[in-house]
């Protein structure tokens, strides 16, 4: 028996009024969170959000989805919350994420306006409202590259020199990010997460969100796990978004090649973070499908690498494990 669900059936029928309804999945997710669609007789549908407390915390969730509501975005509203149970009922963006929805036709569309979302996100920027982004974090997540993708997914433990180059690697980019102005910061802001509704885009999966780097969302936009595009087109984009900012006074860098510069940075130090996250994902967790999208994080973390001297150590690095990776087990 499902006791967690059962006891979410228990919590939403006295929220629900003892009406009617039907639970099923509506999405999966690689935490320790899940998402079921509940349906009433009247056609309201709702989502309900269940987050063991020993593993996730539903405050995050509610004080972010205020942040996004009041800066304007198309956030969830939370119409019933159990902290200590670890229940959230919400509103019910609907089933069309942008992944699902995205095409050579409707890309400029739908990433005009979920650049001109984090626009508005961004501008409503506070002190105080969300934890900072600090060396301490953003080194930790590095460390999931060699802990979990090199040693546990390729079975590659560095060597004195190998582990040299990822220090001085992980220092030139904790001290580019560290150097960006500060904004609020969705950490996830991807395709995977934005759904196409109306306005447009819904988002979800914000929980993490934090005070930091201004171009880790549009980064995470423009350079997503489980979709890629020609860099000319990634080009553009991060060009209009950097325009746009400007316009918004947004303190972006006055230059553009400083900005794609920090932008490409910050891209790389997301990409080694995430691979290291797809290995744990599959190692610890059991969920290997996140493992079919890794070759394309280690193409996007080797091309940047090869375009900056700096980072020439870590390309090669990089280029000498590329093609070792096993099959997901």
């Amino acid at each position: 028996m499902d006791a967690r669900l059962v006891a979410l059936e228990r919590w939403l029928r006295a929220e629900l009024g003892n009406a009617p309804f039907t639970l099923a999945p509506a999405s999966a997710d690689a935490s320790f969170r899940r998402y079921f669609r509940a349906r009433l007789g009247d056609g309201r549908s709702f989502i309900a959000m269940d987050a063991p407390p020993h593993a996730e915390h539903c405050s995050p969730y509610v004080h972010v989805a205020a942040l996004l509501r009041a800066a304007g975005l198309h956030a969830p509203q939370v119409h019933a919350q159990d902290l200590e149970q670890g229940f959230l009922l919400l509103s019910d963006l609907g089933t069309a994420t942008y992944l699902d929805a995205l095409d050579e036709g409707n890309a400029d569309a739908l990433f005009r306006d979920a650049t001109e979302a984090l626009i508005r996100w961004q501008l409503a920027t506070r002190a105080g409202e969300l934890p900072p982004y600090d060396e301490t974090l953003l080194r930790r997540e590095m460390e999931l590259f060699p802990q979990w993708y090199l040693a546990r997914h390729l079975g590659i433990e560095p060597g004195a020199a190998q582990r040299g180059v990822l220090d001085e690697a992980f220092a030139l980019l904790a001290r580019s990010a560290l150097a960006q102005p500060v904004v609020y910061v969705h950490r996830d802001y991807m395709p995977r997460n934005l759904m196409v509704c109306e306005p447009n885009p819904g988002v979800l999966d914000f929980q993490d969100a934090v005070l930091g780097p201004i171009t880790y969302d549009i980064v995470s936009l423009l350079r997503d796990a489980f979709v890629s595009w020609q860099e000319e087109r990634v080009l553009d984009w991060a060009v209009r978004y950097w325009e746009l900012a400007r316009k918004a006074r947004l303190p972006v860098a006055a230059d553009f090649a400083e900005f794609y510069r920090d932008f490409e940075w910050m891209g790389l130090q997301r990409h080694l973070k995430v691979l290291g996250i797809f290995a744990r994902i599959n190692y610890r967790d059991g969920k290997p499908r996140y493992l079919a999208d890794t070759p394309r994080f280690l193409g996007y973390a080797r091309a940047v690498a090869r375009r900056y001297a700096p980072l020439a150590p870590l390309a090669r690095l990089l280029d000498g494990i590329e093609g070792r990776a096993p099959c997901a087990q």
